[in-house]
């Protein structure tokens, strides 16, 4: 019967893992793909500068292609779009004078919304209404006299024939002038386009690909650290944060030196950057060994499910948050990840510009994570089988342990593989050696 119980549930492990374990991939990939698919601007702040009838046409153009897509911001000049731009309160702006349109970017913000700018820019040019350029009479007397005296001097002379002749070159010269109208009226002069980068990417990192490829494994690590600081036992509540500061201050020190050190992608204002990147881990560490500390072992799932397969794809560090759907980017804001990927870009890049409200995100995390830490009342699972027990319970309870192995009963193996407590008589109670050895006989 034990066997058969045995052998039941093994099959019931296996078909958990293999319909169980396909299903989270699923949800994992999907996390991940499904807000990449739907890349497109929702309330992109955008500039316009000026109030001409030309601006006013970039607005109703822009807003004809992507509906929904853009939030204006007028500017009266050129130089308040630009800091507007070094502020972070636009993407970039769109500066439009007769013939000409000079697209403001910032790389260093997003490539991706810069090229979707650039885009933009070439098609309000295609479709820019333009008037007409002034055409010169054409004559095929030349311009030096005009007809009326030439036909007063024909006159003076007596010469009637050259009259009819001079009506004749009129009204063949009033024919070659409509005829260049309406080739100007239908070829109108072309807007010529030009790009700015108001604040560029880093030169070793012009497309951005780097700073990503290092913002992204934040997340995994915030939740290896947070795992480490719960398998140490500690004798103080107060163990656990000292050790998850020290070693996010100290991993984020490492990420600073691997991300601008080698690779050059955060070349401005290093100790700040040093500073976001620490704290970014810090939250994420936090919180994580916070929810293993309410939950035990399922905390470690739940770390890793709120940070790495909803966190990182809801950042929207590889794109922008405006790119990403609606719900998707006010989740992914409030979150660790997306926070702290702002929080960075904005100090590396623009001297901290509207990074208030990522560091608020950060430091409510963190706070709540150290207060589950310290105020929690259950352990942690950690390496091999051992359960981390909470700190105020383990002096009292290895003390239970050596005071109840001296009285435990004798174990011995049954043929089934378990293990029985053996009872021990009293001594009272057990026979005599001379009269178990009788016994024998």
């Amino acid at each position: 019967m034990k066997k058969l119980l045995v052998g039941l549930l093994s099959w019931r492990r296996l078909i958990i893992m293999t319909v169980g374990l396909p299903l989270v991939v699923s949800a994992a990939v999907m996390a991940f793909a499904w807000p990449a698919s739907r890349i497109a601007p929702r309330d992109l702040p955008v500039g316009i500068v000026g109030t001409s009838t030309a601006s006013q046409n970039a607005v109703a153009g822009l807003a004809r292609s992507a509906p929904g897509g853009f939030d204006f911001h007028l500017y009266a000049d050129e130089a308040s779009a630009r800091s507007a731009i070094k502020n972070r309160e636009v993407y970039g702006a769109f500066v439009i004078t007769p013939g000409n349109l000079t697209v403001l970017e910032a790389t260093a913000a997003s490539t991706t919304v810069a090229q979707l700018l650039n885009t933009a820019g070439q098609e309000l040019a295609a479709h820019a209404p333009q008037p007409a350029p002034k055409s010169t009479p054409l004559s095929s007397h030349g311009a030096s006299a005009p007809h009326g005296a030439s036909a007063e001097a024909g006159a003076k002379k007596g010469a009637p024939k050259k009259d009819t002749v001079n009506k004749g070159a009129a009204k063949k010269d009033a024919a070659k002038n409509d005829a260049a109208k309406k080739d100007a009226v239908q070829t109108p002069a072309k807007v010529r386009v030009t790009t700015v980068d108001v604040v560029p990417s880093s030169a070793d990192d012009p497309r951005g690909v780097v700073f990503s490829s290092a913002i992204l494994p934040l997340t995994i690590c915030g939740v290896i650290i947070a795992l480490g600081a719960m398998s140490v036992v500690h004798t103080s509540a107060w163990r656990r944060p000292i050790t998850l500061v020290t070693v996010s201050a100290a991993a984020g020190f490492g990420v600073f030196l691997v991300a601008q050190g080698v690779l050059g992608a955060l070349p401005h204002e290093h100790v700040a950057t040093w500073a976001a990147l620490s704290l970014t881990l810090f939250a994420v560490s936090a919180t994580s060994a916070g929810l293993m500390t309410l939950t035990g072992p399922a905390g470690l799932g739940l770390s890793a499910t709120l940070m790495v397969f909803i966190g990182n794809p809801f950042s929207g560090s590889t794109s922008a948050p405006e790119l990403l759907p609606k719900a998707v980017d006010d989740i992914g804001q409030w979150l660790p990840p997306g926070a702290g990927a702002n929080l960075v870009r904005g100090v590396a890049y623009f001297d901290g510009n509207d990074s208030g409200g990522h560091i608020t995100v950060l430091v409510l995390w963190s706070v709540l994570g150290l207060a589950a830490v310290i105020f929690g009342h259950r352990g942690a699972v950690v390496t091999d089988d051992s359960l981390v027990e909470a700190p105020h319970r383990v002096d009292g309870e290895e003390q239970e342990r050596a005071t109840s192995s001296e009285t435990a009963p004798a174990v011995r193996p049954t043929p089934e593989g378990y293990f029985q407590p053996q009872s021990a008589a009293p001594a009272e109670n057990r026979p005599h050696a001379h009269a178990r050895h009788a016994a024998g006989h």
